[in-house]
């Protein structure tokens, strides 16, 4: 290998690095940095990387598995279980609120079937990764209505693992038998891992355990790896099998799991999101950002009225319903993923400038808003 690459690589990642630290100065989400440091090194932006475009793309890929899995591990298999028993109806509400938006967005600016599908999905799922932060950040785990918001990003993310294999099936031209199938087996396989982390989590987290973080790290990535491998196989998503992954680990294997694998995840998901901009000419972006900014005040709405809803329905006062409101609206990494399906399967091109353009908003807007509304 050339030392020219590993100095490509090299300056890619420190520039990665110091707009990590931009981004932490000014309180918002790396990813919008990192979609725009895609856009300006891609093809037609300011200049152009001969990374090996392969690495990348493995790369990128090791970025949603690592995503998904470590999302996985921020809920216990118990609070699943109770985000399902008194969270549905905030459930039905948050996708009939914000997958409407995409569909109708879809309808108009003449999308076919598969891409109006796929908005719809980017405008209904909240990030996860950026509404954790906010709670952090602005020292809100322990508000009233953090429960309440917690129960619709479980639900969301739920949705999500039945939701990508359907999606998966439909935009590689499934038969309607095919697409049932995938639903079946999703579904299936949702119970099952539940059911199994319920019943017998302590096996695998006993199988997993270690003194030595080195051997809990190796193991728990590589089964990982093999279950998002698995999945892939079986057209249920790598990102469904690490996410369920995730679920199954708990007690001191699933802390322990946490605080090692965060550094890799943040890593790979950088490079995932770079590479998400990278494939995106910047003409077709900047065409895009019209629609996308009336999406992102259209849904930005949708999801504010689900998050008050949410908590008003729980009791929680005003201020509480506002905050629940403001927190939820952020979108982030799992739009991008459901928009690179559609990229890597070749359905309209104008889907991927949209949703860059409009995760960029949302997920810049989202801790904002979070940050002044409520108080």
């Amino acid at each position: 290998m050339s030392g020219l690459v590993f100095l490509e690589l090299g300056a890619v990642v420190f520039g990665l690095a110091l707009l990590a630290r931009v981004a932490d100065r000014v309180e918002v989400s790396p990813i919008p940095f990192y979609l725009v440091a895609g856009l300006c090194f891609g093809e037609g932006g300011v200049a152009h990387l001969d990374l090996s475009e392969n690495f990348v793309e493995v790369a990128a890929e090791i970025g949603v598995v690592l995503l998904l899995l470590t999302l996985g591990l921020e809920y216990t298999s118990a609070e699943l279980g109770h985000a399902l028993r008194t969270g549905a109806p905030a459930g039905a509400v948050d996708i009939a609120l914000n997958a409407t938006p995409g569909v109708i967005a879809g309808l108009l600016l003449g999308f076919d079937a598969k891409a109006t599908l796929l908005l719809a999905g980017i405008t209904y799922i909240s990030s996860s990764g950026i509404v954790s932060k906010v709670l952090r950040d602005f020292d809100r785990l322990g508000n009233r209505e953090t429960p309440t918001v917690l129960s619709v990003l479980v639900l969301e993310d739920l949705v999500m693992a039945i939701y990508l294999p359907v999606v998966g099936a439909v935009i590689v031209g499934a038969s309607a038998g095919k697409a049932l199938a995938a639903v079946v087996v999703a579904v299936a396989v949702v119970i099952v891992v539940l059911f199994g982390a319920l019943r017998y989590g302590n096996v695998l987290n006993r199988a997993l355990a270690s003194r030595s973080d080195e051997a809990l790290l190796l193991g728990v990535v590589g089964l990982t790896l093999l279950v998002a491998g698995a999945a892939q196989e079986l057209n249920v998503s790598a990102a469904v099998g690490a996410f369920l992954v995730g679920i199954a680990l708990s007690g001191p294997v699933q802390s322990r799991a946490t605080v090692l694998i965060d550094p890799l995840r943040d890593l790979f998901a950088a490079l995932f999101f770079l590479f998400f901009g990278l494939q995106i000419d910047p003409g077709d972006f900047f065409s895009a950002l019209g629609p996308a900014v009336a999406l992102a005040v259209v849904t930005a709405g949708t999801k504010y009225a689900t998050g008050v809803w949410a908590a008003r329905r729980n009791d929680i006062g005003p201020r509480g319903q506002a905050r629940a409101g403001a927190t939820l609206v952020a979108r982030g990494e799992f739009s991008i993923v459901i928009a690179g399906l559609g990229a890597a399967a070749g359905v309209d091109s104008d889907l991927g400038s949209l949703a860059a353009a409009y995760v960029l908003i949302l997920a810049a807007a989202g801790p904002i808003l979070a940050r002044f509304i409520g108080r």
